[in-house]
């Protein structure tokens, strides 16, 4: 199937390694033009060499916080000066830490929604007028299974991901008739080094070893183990495709079956 992603320009965020990582790769073997950001100008280097080794594409690594104004402006701006224009993005960030709620205080809620949902706002704010310009773009969000069926201990990323589904359904709406879609891509238990940290937290709170967390959660899903970052991506790739141009405000897991409702 050719998802017509030829010479597309794609930004994806927080993408040196995991899911975003994965994403960037597979928009680049699709023969997008990739630009990616990392904290760390060193890692986003390094991940856009390796694709760009591995695909032939044209890929470039740029450093940009995504709970940073002035580095989002940034990375977009050079992606325009550098492709002209911009197609798809792919908002990404790293998961808040696990917790409950009596050990949650008011600062943990703020830096939370400000890395997990204002990060893709701000994202989006940068693009989309360029992309209703051309009457064609792709807004795709990262988020969790969290937001469809919400998972023990991670109080945060039940709340502030949520949040960002609200927000990603209204402004698809707004922005329907001008050729660009809004979407969001939950993953459930993934194998990244994020999903590593969270098994270790439970492992130390639980008395289990990692490795016993680890198995737990892939005996939780129906198909009876993790996903790989590369299947996460492969959602991605086919909702910033052509072949999904009808597709718009909706949350896909991809998951293995764990959520249990039928929506």
């Amino acid at each position: 199937m050719d998802f017509g992603l030829q010479d597309r320009v794609a930004l994806v965020a927080a993408a040196s390694r995991g899911i975003g990582f994965a994403c960037a790769r597979e928009l680049a073997r699709e023969g997008a033009r990739v630009f990616l950001c990392s904290r760390n100008e060193g890692h986003a280097s390094e991940a856009a060499a390796k694709i760009k080794d591995e695909t032939g594409a044209e890929v470039r690594g740029l450093r940009a916080d995504v709970t940073n104004n002035a580095d989002i402006a940034r990375f977009v701006d050079e992606a325009v000066e550098h492709a002209g224009h911009v197609d798809i993005c792919v908002t990404n960030a790293g998961g808040p830490p696990a917790t409950v709620f009596a050990d949650t205080d008011l600062d943990m809620f703020r830096q939370a929604f400000e890395q997990n949902a204002l990060s893709a706002i701000r994202l989006a704010k940068f693009v989309l007028p360029g992309m209703i310009e051309q009457k064609w773009g792709r807004i795709i969000n990262i988020t969790s299974v969290s937001v469809k069926q919400p998972i023990e201990g991670l109080l945060l990323s039940n709340t502030v991901r949520a949040g960002l589904t609200g927000w990603a359904k209204t402004v698809s709406n707004e922005v329907a008739a001008n050729g660009v879609t809004v979407n969001n891509v939950a993953p459930g238990y993934t194998l990244t080094e994020r999903q590593d940290e969270l098994a270790e937290v439970r492992g130390k709170a639980s008395g289990k070893s990692k490795q016993e967390v680890i198995a737990t959660w892939a005996m939780q899903a129906p198909i009876q183990r993790l996903a790989a970052a590369e299947e996460i991506a492969a959602a991605v790739a086919f909702l910033a495709s052509e072949r999904a141009s009808f597709i718009t405000g909706v949350t896909l897991q991809v998951d293995g079956g764990w959520v249990r409702g039928l929506l």
